[in-house]
């Protein structure tokens, strides 16, 4: 790989006590399960029998990625930071809610616009869209090199919506991108030419289904 291109990897959270307890998450911030911790070890043992590394390594400062990506980073050797453009979405009054408590306190909407906050007072998918383009932009204000980012399933998707030129829609419809608990999207980016290469999605490594 030439050293123009920039190798960056987005890899989801492991299994969190917010995903078993089936809960909106958003930026209430629960740690790992039992689970969550295996299933990051398994990827970080998978990547180290493979020889990846990482020069630089992003993550969420929410409990869920930190702890995912501390997991990562010891077994690999990688440099840490944090950076909160990298957080869920605030999802708002329904943030750490049980989806009954959600439902009976805050109905949904008949009608999600963009521009829609989540909870009522969160962050609308347009924002989380424009908070998205501003981590890629931070992320390729650095020299090209190969990076993980640990991150949610949400903010991932806008990041990726942001790489491809995806508006997002009304009312979830559009493209979506299925991260579930460590899944991962390995992308190659070629600043000359402005070329994002998907390399590989493997968006379902553990066979579970859980919410973002």
């Amino acid at each position: 790989m030439s050293n123009r291109h920039y190798h960056v990897t987005f890899l989801r959270h492991g299994e969190s006590v917010g995903n078993l307890e089936n809960r909106f998450q958003g930026q209430a911030d629960f740690p790992l399960t039992g689970l969550g911790r295996s299933q990051a070890q398994a990827v970080a043992e998978k990547w180290r029998e493979n020889a990846r590394s990482f020069q630089r390594a992003i993550s969420s400062p929410l409990l869920r990625a930190r702890e995912t990506a501390e997991i990562i980073c010891a077994a690999l050797q990688s440099p840490l930071e944090f950076d909160q453009d990298w957080m869920e979405i605030d999802n708002g009054l329904i943030s750490g809610l049980s989806v009954e408590e959600a439902m009976q306190n805050f109905p949904k909407p008949p009608y999600l616009t963009p521009y829609t906050r989540y909870g009522q007072t969160g962050e609308s998918r347009w924002q989380l869209y424009l908070r998205a383009g501003r981590a890629i932009q931070h992320l390729l204000d650095h020299p090209a090199e190969s990076t993980l980012i640990v991150a949610h399933g949400g903010i991932l998707n806008m990041a990726l919506y942001a790489i491809l030129g995806i508006q997002p829609q009304a009312d979830h419809s559009g493209a979506r991108f299925q991260f579930h608990n460590t899944g991962y999207a390995d992308f190659l980016y070629d600043p000359v030419s402005h070329s994002w290469r998907m390399l590989n999605f493997n968006g379902h490594p553990d066979g579970k289904d859980a919410w973002a």
